[in-house]
């Protein structure tokens, strides 16, 4: 299978949009079912530094912001699919910030992988969808972020292989 070729490797590209484009054709390239998550991305209510009404953050506009170590708004996923953790959700089960998985399944509100990475090989996870708050300091103001903490990782930028 695919996912035993790139166990150690990975496609490295110096910038993210260019580790996107190399992610969508190769997903692209993989028979099976798509499932497409999609975050509902909301403004904080207590923004002590910003004047103004939280009404003026609408969610489309939060769905275009990019931010690095967030997932972005839309995943597209399939079973067989290699990804990459984002967050670090248990550190003893080997589940840390940049582990990399197989999706073996897709549910609604958890996605179940097995680690192909690190120590805990063939491991069976479940991920959850968490609630995130980029801490951006060039954003004015905060909001919310529900999403799986997952990218598709054939490729990956330089900085992130490191």
């Amino acid at each position: 299978m695919i996912h035993h070729f790139f166990q150690n490797r990975a496609i490295l590209a110096p910038k993210n949009a260019i580790v996107d484009a190399i992610n969508d054709y190769i997903l692209n390239l993989i028979a099976g079912e798509e499932k497409i998550y999609l975050s509902y991305n909301s403004p904080c209510s207590a923004n002590s530094n910003v004047d103004m009404s939280d009404d003026v953050h609408t969610p489309e506009f939060l769905n275009t912001i990019v931010s690095s170590g967030v997932p972005n708004h839309r995943l597209r996923l399939k079973v067989g699919v290699l990804v990459m953790l984002l967050r670090n959700i248990d550190q003893s089960s080997g589940m840390c910030n940049g582990t990399r998985l197989i999706v073996t399944k897709m549910g609604r509100y958890v996605i179940e992988g097995k680690i192909i990475s690190d120590s805990n090989i063939g491991e069976k996870v479940f991920i959850p969808r968490l609630s995130l708050i980029p801490l951006d300091k060039r954003l004015p103001f905060k909001f919310q972020h529900p999403q799986f903490p997952l990218s598709v990782s054939f490729a990956m930028t330089i900085n992130k292989s490191q």
